[in-house]
């Protein structure tokens, strides 16, 4: 089959290991910005997360991976090469906290299993158990269940098994500055190339720009645009959010960027630290205002959950605060238009 060789991407890297869709009972689609569903995902205190589906909520159960909406579907495609294995951390929950086994925040650090030895038992029986032992006390982990037993007192804690957000996952992180400056419509319109790097349309080049295909979205956002690129004809569902190579038959994922100021430029997220001083996010974490206005746009009245190195915060969009995980420390935050 002769591969697709447009302006899109004239070297395919495709370094993207994950992809989220939904399915309305005719067709999977992929889910726009689905990079944020993988970061609280990758968290093992999220339960799942809730979005916007064909004009509806739509909650994800991280445990089950199902929605508790009857006709929707959910799944997490893995795109490894061969001989290639995802990075997974397994964790069990503390009296308070989620805690990964073999790590130094655990409660177990007398025991030598990590989460590489409890992947592998799994991976040799997904339905079986695991035997090991701490100490003098012995514990099973019971795969088809998800808990762990202590085998003394009966106790059982709640284990959960999530991929860890690696550098291939980061890097849909990485923008460009050109990539920053967003359209004089409001919206900026950009499809998801090989390399993991969101690429704005250019009218050059497909006919079409931010600006224009806002204005054929606005005039039915639950249609289809068609246009060409050199031999290769593609067609843009805007309900599904998502570009088709009608030739080959290769999607994109599309997505729409919203919550702009009048000037053009994103939103500033800060919080107020402990010396009544406000700082951006980027200043002091890896998270930066364009990630968590991403999640805003997506769940404006939710929650989303980063790390730093030390601790993990849930940040509450209604409420406008920060807590920490670890301290209940709760921070105000506030949502500057630039």
């Amino acid at each position: 089959m002769e591969r697709e060789t447009d302006y899109w991407q004239e070297t395919a890297v495709n370094v993207k290991h994950y992809e989220w869709q939904l399915s309305n009972g005719r067709q999977w689609l992929p889910i726009g910005n689905d990079h944020v569903i993988e970061t609280h995902y990758c968290q093992p205190g999220a339960k799942g997360i809730s979005l916007n589906f064909l004009h509806r909520e739509v909650f994800i159960d991280f445990d089950k991976l199902q929605t508790l909406t009857e006709d929707v579907k959910v799944q997490r495609l893995s795109f490894l090469h061969q001989g290639q294995t995802e990075d997974v951390g397994w964790y069990f929950r503390g009296d308070q906290l989620w805690h990964e086994y073999g790590s130094q925040s655990s409660s177990m650090l007398s025991s030598s299993i990590s989460s590489e030895d409890v992947e592998r038992q799994f991976l040799l029986n997904p339905q079986g158990t695991f035997s090991f032992t701490v100490g003098s006390t012995g514990y099973s982990l019971h795969f088809s269940a998800m808990t762990q037993t202590n085998s003394i007192t009966g106790m059982r804690r709640n284990v959960r098994r999530r991929p860890k957000f690696t550098s291939n996952a980061e890097s849909l992180y990485s923008t460009t500055a050109a990539a920053s400056q967003l359209t004089d419509g409001g919206y900026k319109w950009e499809f998801m190339g090989d390399e993991g790097r969101w690429t704005e349309y250019k009218a050059h080049r497909c006919s079409f720009d931010s600006t224009a295909l806002e204005r054929q979205y606005q005039l039915n956002p639950q249609g289809q645009l068609k246009f060409i690129i050199k031999r290769y004809s593609y067609t843009l569902d805007f309900s599904g959010m998502c570009q088709v190579n009608d030739n080959i038959g290769t999607r994109r994922a599309v997505r729409r960027t919203a919550g702009v100021s009048s000037s053009g430029s994103l939103p500033c997220w800060q919080f107020k630290d402990i010396d009544g001083i406000w700082k951006d996010y980027s200043q002091v974490s890896s998270v930066t205002s364009e990630d968590i206005e991403l999640q805003y746009q997506l769940t404006p009245s939710g929650t989303m959950m980063f790390t730093t190195r030390k601790f993990s915060y849930e940040l509450n969009f209604s409420a406008m605060t920060q807590r920490n995980l670890s301290t209940n420390t709760c921070r105000s935050v506030r949502r500057l238009n630039n």
